[in-house]
């Protein structure tokens, strides 16, 4: 695919953007451009490029704003000492957005096509990926390829005309002041998705089903949301937007099964990563009886869960109303895998798995 490319005439200045990457926060600042393509069915994908960033004029009748037809990734760019600057298993996005899209009714943008207008965002700009000096850091640049039914057309069928778009923002450490355990609240009432729903698919409603949950959560003093199956109400899916695991006494690694819950990407590379630690990992229902018994037994050693955002984070206590779980008694496995996989993509160790794509 070709990507022409249309410079911003007024980027960021240079001490500006010294003052955004020392404290950039997540989601707060974006780079000086984007890409566009667009798809019709007559004429494929087509019109790809790269233009300065700014706002989008839609009609009021635009098809996303009605039938919320979308989906999206997330994903980091890292510089690594040497200055080179490296995406994370950029391939599996664009085959996990192939997915979502087939689940939405949209079209399919091609995997290389997908990489290639990732990578031609952060080669126009690579200098918002900030340098980890100190050797410990963890700032990135995070993207978001996203895809939408832009025809303006209020009928209820798959849109005749989609745009697919990737725009950038400087990303801090997900944790200020160090790694700590978030604390849980298990919702009795709310549920994510059912089976033959989209709760594969990484597309806005699924976030947007899990807001309510998140504010009961908030409420009760909690950090994040845990949802159980929509069918039974017994077996634990994901949090409102990471994925779990569970570690026992005897070096298993339990992670409940996908097929209603999103196929993360960090899931399935912990997956392989503690693999060669030595641990076996069970992809299974997991009931939240096992959990609470688990923790309470000792059975269950740790738990932590993993995303793009937090990569990974040790669990806390459970709570739910009227009753809590305590906090599983070690961290240590957990921040051991946090540690192997952000050396990794931040290039502080050998990249035996392959994961790591070189923009250049």
């Amino acid at each position: 695919m070709d990507i022409s490319t249309t410079a911003n005439p007024h980027p960021v200045d240079d001490a500006r953007l010294a003052e955004i990457l020392a404290s950039p926060g997540f989601g707060i600042h974006f780079t000086d451009h984007m890409v566009t393509i667009e798809w019709t069915p007559d004429r494929g994908w087509h019109d790809a490029r790269v233009t300065p960033y700014g706002p989008l004029t839609l009609d009021p009748a635009t098809a996303v704003l009605h039938y919320a037809q979308e989906t999206f990734e997330g994903m980091k760019a890292y510089r690594h000492p040497d200055g080179s600057v490296h995406l994370f298993r950029p391939e599996e996005n664009g085959r996990r957005m192939i997915r979502s899209s087939q689940r939405l009714a949209l079209p399919e943008l091609p995997v290389e096509d997908f990489v290639a207008a990732v990578e031609a965002l952060v080669k126009v700009d690579e200098r918002w990926v900030a340098d980890n000096a100190d050797g410990g850091g963890e700032k990135s640049l995070y993207l978001r390829p996203f895809m939408f039914a832009s025809e303006t057309f209020l009928g209820v069928r798959p849109a005749q005309h989609v745009t697919f778009m990737v725009i950038a923002s400087p990303a801090g450490a997900y944790f200020k002041g160090g790694v700590k355990p978030v604390t849980l609240w298990l919702t009795e009432d709310y549920t994510r998705a059912g089976r033959g729903g989209m709760g594969a698919a990484k597309t806005g409603g699924n976030y947007a089903s899990s807001l309510v949950a998140q504010q009961e959560a908030t409420a009760h003093g909690c950090d994040q949301v845990v949802f159980l199956d929509s069918q039974e109400g017994t077996y634990v899916e994901e949090l409102g937007g990471m994925n779990m695991y569970y570690v026992f006494d005897d070096a298993r690694i339990v992670t409940p099964a996908t097929g209603t819950i999103l196929e993360g990407i960090t899931r399935a590379s912990i997956m392989e990563l503690a693999g060669k630690l030595g641990h076996q990992v069970e992809e299974r229902k997991f009931s939240i009886d096992e959990w609470r018994d688990g923790v309470r037994s000792g059975a269950i050693t740790e738990i932590f869960a993993c995303g793009t955002a937090a990569v990974v984070t040790p669990v806390g206590s459970l709570k739910w109303a009227g009753g809590e779980v305590p906090a599983p008694a070690s961290t240590e496995l957990t921040m051991r895998i946090r540690q192997a996989l952000v050396d990794v993509q931040f290039g502080r160790a050998d990249d035996t798995f392959g994961w790591m794509h070189p923009v250049g």
